[in-house]
């Protein structure tokens, strides 16, 4: 099967890569690892409020790789499945 050239559509598979890397390097915590001081909002140490802020980011990465990549080919073959069970 011959795929035509679709720039927008290599520009935006390459921004998923990249800000999906981005993401990961954020995770790796190297910085913030062995401090508990300063406190944020007074009482949570800086290294869980940074995970915390950093699942936030993760679940709004899945949200934004769901809605902008998922493969339209599979909802086509669940629907189908659906309909030849009923």
């Amino acid at each position: 099967m011959h795929r035509t050239f679709n720039r927008a559509g290599v520009m935006k598979r390459t921004l998923l890569i990249l800000v999906v890397l981005i993401v990961y390097v954020l995770h790796q915590d190297v910085w913030l690892f062995r401090a508990a001081r300063p406190l944020v909002f007074g009482f949570l140490p800086v290294g869980l409020a940074y995970h915390a802020a950093y699942t936030v980011l993760a679940a709004l990465l899945m949200w934004l790789l769901v809605r902008m990549a998922w493969p339209s080919r599979l909802e086509q073959e669940a629907e189908r499945d659906v309909t030849r069970k009923q």
